[in-house]
C-alpha cells in the first residue's frame, strides 16, 4: 500500500526521483497562436455564467412551488445537480482567473462557488496549484481523487459527496482553531493560513445560520436550498471527475499519461465549462475554458485519441480500477501517436 498523505512517506521518493516541481512534456504550438489563445477574451464567460444563473433561480423557483408535492423529487434534483456538480466547474475556472479579465470578478465567482461546492477556498487555490505542479504524484498531489487500491464504496460514496464532506469539514474546524493538518501545511504557504482560518468562520457561520433557521420554522427547507445541495447534489460532479485521471498512470511528468480529454455534447460541455477537454488544460491551464475547443484541434495530433463518450472513458477507468484491486501497478494503456515526440 503506497502512503497518498501529502507530505508523508512517498515525497522523499518523488523528490528523489525528479518529480517535484519538473519540467512536463508539452506538445508543439505556435508561440505567436498560443498567446493569442492565453490573453484573449470573449463574453461568452459573462453568457455562461448569466445563463447558469438564471438556471440556479428558475430551479430554485421549482423546487419552493413544488415543496410537498411529488414534483418536488426532480425539482430538487435539478437544483441540487446545479447547485452541488455544476458549481465546480465555476469554481475550477474562476479559480484560475482566466476567464474574466480582472483577478477580483474571478475571485467573487470563484468564493461563491467555493461554498456551493463546499471547498475552503484559500485552501484550495493552494490545494489545486499544487494539482497542476505534480499532477498525481504520490505524495506530493493532494487532489488524487481515485488511490490504488480504490474501493467500490469510496466510488459510491462520492456520488454523494460523502468522503469529501467529512474531510473539508474536518480542515475547517482544524482551520478554526488555528490548527490545519500537515499536509495542509505542506502545500500551503504558511502567510496564508489566516485566510483559510478567515474563510473557515464564514462558512462555518453561514451554516449554523441555516441550522437554526431549520431549527426556528420546524423544516429542513433551508437546508435543501443552501449547503445540503453540496451533499446529494454531488452526483454528475463525479460522474464527470472520474474521465479526468482515474485508472491512468501515477508518477509520470506527462500529462497525457494521466489525464484524459473526452468528447462532450453541448450541454455537457456548458455544465462542465470544457473541462471534458482535461488533457489539454493541464498541459496549458493558462488557456481560458472557451478557447479549449480551438486548442485541441491545434494539438490533437500529438496527443492520444481523444476519448468518443463519457461511457466510453467510464468503461476505462472502472476496468482499470478493477484491476488496481488485484495489481496496484497496473494502468490503463494509453497510446501515443507516432507523430508526437
Amino acid at each position: 500500500m503506497r502512503d497518498y498523505t501529502v507530505g508523508g512517506s512517498e515525497e522523499a521518493l518523488a523528490q528523489a526521483n525528479g518529480l517535484v516541481d519538473a519540467d512536463w512534456y508539452r506538445p508543439h504550438v505556435d508561440r505567436s497562436v498560443l498567446k493569442t489563445l492565453v490573453t484573449s477574451r470573449s463574453r461568452i464567460p459573462v453568457i455562461h455564467l448569466a445563463i447558469w444563473v438564471v438556471l440556479l433561480v428558475v430551479t430554485g423557483w421549482w423546487a419552493n412551488t413544488a415543496w410537498g408535492s411529488a414534483w418536488a423529487l426532480p425539482a430538487f434534483l435539478a437544483y441540487g445537480t446545479l447547485y452541488g456538480s455544476t458549481s465546480d466547474a465555476r469554481w475550477h475556472e474562476f479559480g484560475h482567473r482566466t476567464a474574466f479579465r480582472r483577478a477580483w470578478t474571478n475571485d467573487v465567482v470563484y468564493s461563491v462557488a467555493s461554498f456551493m461546492t463546499f471547498r475552503e477556498p484559500e485552501s484550495w487555490r493552494w490545494s489545486h496549484a499544487r494539482h497542476h505542479s505534480d499532477t498525481i504524484v504520490v505524495g506530493r498531489d493532494p487532489e488524487i481523487a481515485f488511490p490504488r487500491p480504490t474501493s467500490r464504496l469510496r466510488v459510491f460514496a462520492e456520488f454523494f459527496g460523502l468522503l469529501s464532506a467529512r474531510n473539508e469539514l474536518v480542515k475547517i474546524a482544524r482551520n478554526m482553531v488555528g490548527r490545519p493538518a500537515a499536509p495542509q501545511r505542506n502545500y500551503q504557504p504558511a502567510d496564508t493560513l489566516r485566510k483559510s482560518q478567515m474563510w473557515s468562520w464564514v462558512f462555518f457561520l453561514i451554516l449554523v445560520f441555516v441550522a437554526v433557521w431549520c431549527a426556528m420554522i420546524g423544516s429542513v427547507k433551508p437546508a435543501m436550498f443552501i449547503g445540503f445541495p453540496s451533499v446529494y447534489g454531488k452526483w454528475l460532479l463525479m460522474a464527470y471527475g472520474i474521465t479526468q485521471h482515474a485508472g491512468l498512470s501515477e508518477d509520470v511528468l506527462d500529462h497525457r499519461m494521466n489525464t484524459r480529454t473526452v468528447h462532450m455534447n453541448a450541454i455537457h460541455r456548458f455544465l462542465y465549462l470544457n473541462m471534458n477537454y482535461h488533457l489539454e488544460h493541464h498541459i496549458f491551464p493558462n488557456v481560458p475554458y472557451d478557447a479549449l475547443p480551438r486548442l485541441h484541434e491545434l494539438v490533437k495530433d500529438q496527443l492520444p485519441p481523444a476519448h468518443r463518450t463519457i461511457r466510453d472513458a467510464w468503461r476505462e477507468a472502472f476496468d482499470a480500477m478493477a484491476r488496481q484491486r488485484a495489481d496496484q501497478s497496473y494502468s490503463a494503456t494509453v497510446h501515443l501517436p507516432r507523430s508526437a515526440a
